[in-house]
């Protein structure tokens, strides 16, 4: 019985042999890339927690800078932020928060370059949003009309179509269209949730330009 059992595990043993040989570089080579897988997985969750990490203690820099209102820091924090970590939320934040910090101490060119740099790079659209929004306010400032008008044809998300239709009416009130403002506004209006707090501003330039949002809202009901 014990020759019996011997010589089945020998045979199984001879199957694994054989099995092995044609089958082990294969096997050997597969754990190696699943293994390899998993670690470079590993790394890249570490880089990007220890990038994180990095560019949220530099925009607490760029915060802080803001608070004091220190230009010349903002500046040397945006550039190391960009150069860094350019591809993080934390930069796009970081370049608006800018803009503001550099507009309010008169730097409107260094102002415009970070909110420029938001719109082109940033990694998420209502960010690129928000930053063009604040570009055409410095566009109308300076008159340059034509270039707002540019500025406010790019794509946005859909959440941010009544904005830009508000900041469209803006420029043509600028320009002296109020025919063509008036629409702006009431798209804007229309577009905007009657929770919005930023309707009620659109409201106003309504009513400026004698428009009854009472009668505005019965259209759009009859229209639906």
């Amino acid at each position: 019985m014990a020759k019996h059992l011997d010589l089945e595990e020998q045979e199984q043993l001879d199957q694994i042999k054989h099995f092995w040989a044609r089958y082990g570089n294969l096997i050997t080579w597969v754990l190696i890339a699943v293994f390899g897988s998993l670690a470079a997985w590993n790394g890249w969750n570490y880089w990007q927690r220890s990038q994180a990490t990095k560019a949220a203690a530099l925009y607490d820099e760029m915060e802080r800078a803001a608070v004091a209102s220190d230009a010349e820091r903002m500046e040397r924090a945006l550039s190391d932020m960009k150069e860094k970590f350019g591809g993080t939320t934390f930069a796009a934040q970081g370049g608006l928060l800018a803009g503001k910090t550099l507009f309010d101490a008169g730097k409107t060119d260094g102002a415009r370059a970070a909110l420029s740099w938001v719109a082109e790079k940033a990694s998420d659209d209502a960010y690129k949003a928000v930053a063009r929004l604040r570009l055409v306010a410095l566009d109308i400032e300076a008159k340059a009309f034509d270039q707002a008008l540019k500025t406010l044809e790019a794509p946005v998300p859909k959440s941010f179509e009544p904005l830009v239709a508000d900041r469209r009416g803006d420029v043509f009130m600028a320009l002296g269209k109020t025919e063509e403002a008036k629409a702006q506004y009431q798209a804007a209006w229309l577009g905007l949730s009657d929770r919005a707090e930023y309707r009620r501003l659109v409201e106003v330039k309504l009513a400026s330009l004698g428009v009854s949002v009472s009668s505005l809202a019965a259209t759009a009901e009859v229209a639906r």
